[in-house]
């Protein structure tokens, strides 16, 4: 098929979904969307409030009524559109702990109205791998669980829930990052199971999400040799074409995860691998986390032309994916009209969601020694917050812990907090931390103590001397220790606050119904 003259920039930019600093539409922007640009995606730094994304996303529509905007908000601790406080949610991992398929609509549906209200279409979420490996860096309690069947009907869930309102699901990372000790944002992780365990774990909450009408995949930047033992899964025919579109059937738009990760960058460049991703099977890039800029788009655009020209990427596979960006833009804008959105209309609270408040009380679980105090604590306490290095999926500038939500209920709460480097810095970090909270009750907080021996080390010997401390835990609770633990299955705003209110006795709202 020939081209017309200048048609292929227009369709090479109809692919693409950058990134872009700033609170409002940068010009550059505005003018690609008006050239044929597809789509946008919305980081932390393009949020300051619901009725300024609002703003923010009528002035794409303005150039282009039926962009695509994308957003990763996974309702936990990967949360863009509630960075500022942390999310209102309480995340996967906290849901799946209630396993109640219901409540994971209910919220889901509630997080796509928000979304909707303020003109997003496509959520890069939810995620859909079984955390199979309590020792994975990235994805953890962004997981639903480490049981298929149950991510599966959580997965499901989630997708129903949050396409109501015209929000597109995006089960993410394919084929599955849960087995995995590698954080693909640096390097590109090993998938070492045979096909038949790969069917029988990692594919099986795909399928649910497929069977719950998806409208996104996202890739995942993984090497799985039991079906490509050379490329990774984003610049693989055999697993997009091969395995998702032929063997599972799916037939939406497929979407990389963030295209300049060393998962894939490393060895083929931004270009590289934008091409080749899209001779796999891939629809639209995502760029702009890092790279969020106007060159970077060009370099992209231009790369894709030139593969167009040069024969290494078919001319008829860049329309296939610019027709099923087209169909993604179409769906949204018309199931969007017919569910009465009206974006900027109704913007989401700012204090945020409430049935999300009442999902994460549920979520809590306790585990007490014998003779250990009971909850809620007598006095006033201090909160000792040890802070892993956090990784850049989730970023570093939400907010987390129970310090602050402890403080409001119970002033008076002193509380600090401590990386790796600060207590090295301590002659004797155990004497020093208890040596504040003399003769009051100690809460410790921890993030996957199991992964982090800094951590348990200290946390060890402060227990030792303070049995009666309280441990909460808002990572995954592998190591139970301490006289009262605390699991909240995740360090959202909502998860805190949780925690806080049992420790604390303070009196909670009635639950929302589902």
């Amino acid at each position: 098929m020939m081209s017309k003259h200048g048609e292929l920039p227009e369709l090479a930019a109809a692919v693409l979904q950058p990134g872009f600093v700033g609170t409002s539409a940068p010009d550059w922007v505005r003018r690609w969307l008006g050239a044929g640009l597809g789509g946008v995606a919305l980081f932390a730094r393009n949020v300051e409030s619901p009725d300024q994304v609002a703003a923010l996303t009528a002035q794409l529509r303005a150039e282009r009524p039926d962009v695509i905007v994308a957003i990763d908000e996974e309702a936990g601790d990967v949360t863009r559109f509630e960075s500022r406080l942390g999310s209102s949610r309480p995340g996967n991992l906290a849901l799946g702990a209630i396993d109640d398929p219901e409540l994971t609509e209910a919220v889901a549906r509630d997080l796509g109205r928000d979304l909707a209200a303020a003109g997003i279409t496509l959520d890069y979420a939810p995620d859909a791998d079984v955390n199979n490996n309590p020792d994975n860096p990235v994805i953890g309690v962004r997981a639903f669980g480490a049981e298929p069947l149950l991510v599966a009907r959580h997965t499901a869930a989630f997708t129903r829930g949050i396409q109501a309102y015209g929000v597109a699901a995006c089960a993410k990372h394919f084929p599955g990052h849960g087995d995995t000790a590698v954080d693909s944002h640096h390097d590109v992780p090993l998938i070492t199971q045979s096909l038949a365990e790969l069917a029988a774990i990692e594919l099986i909450p795909f399928q649910a999400a497929i069977a719950a009408g998806t409208r996104v995949v996202m890739t995942g930047h993984l090497l799985v040799p039991a079906y490509d033992d050379a490329l990774p899964a984003t610049l693989s025919p055999k697993i997009l074409t091969g395995l998702l579109r032929e063997q599972l059937g799916f037939d939406g738009l497929i979407v990389t995860d963030g295209i300049e990760m060393q998962g894939v960058r490393r060895r083929f460049g931004l270009e590289g691998a934008t091409v080749r991703a899209l001779a796999a099977g891939v629809d639209a890039i995502c760029v702009g986390g890092d790279h969020a800029d106007e060159e970077t788009a060009i370099r992209l655009r231009d790369a894709i032309v030139a593969a167009v020209r040069s024969g290494e990427l078919a001319e008829e596979r860049l329309r296939d994916a610019v027709a099923r960006v087209r169909a993604l833009a179409d769906w949204t804008t018309r199931t969007q009209r017919e569910a009465g959105v009206v974006p900027g209309a109704q913007p989401a609270s700012a204090l945020g969601s409430d049935i999300g408040f009442a999902a994460a009380r549920r979520a809590v679980r306790v585990t007490r020694a014998a003779g250990a105090p009971d909850l809620p604590i007598a006095g006033v306490p201090h909160v000792v917050e040890f802070a892993p290095e956090r990784n850049i999926a989730i970023g570093s500038e939400t907010p987390w812990g129970i310090g602050a939500p402890l403080a409001g209920l119970l002033p008076g709460t002193t509380s600090v907090r401590f990386g790796a480097d600060d207590l090295a810095a301590l002659s004797d970090p155990a004497g020093t931390l208890l040596a504040a909270a003399a003769g009051r009750p100690l809460v410790l907080v921890v993030r996957d103590v199991h992964r982090h021996r800094w951590i348990a080390d200290t946390l060890d010997r402060m227990i030792e001397a303070r049995p009666d401390a309280i441990v909460v835990e808002m990572g995954i609770p592998i190591k139970v220790v301490g006289g009262v633990h605390v699991a909240t299955f995740g360090a959202t705003r909502a998860c805190g606050q949780a925690a806080a209110e049992l420790i604390a006795g303070a009196d909670v709202p009635e639950p929302v119904a589902a």
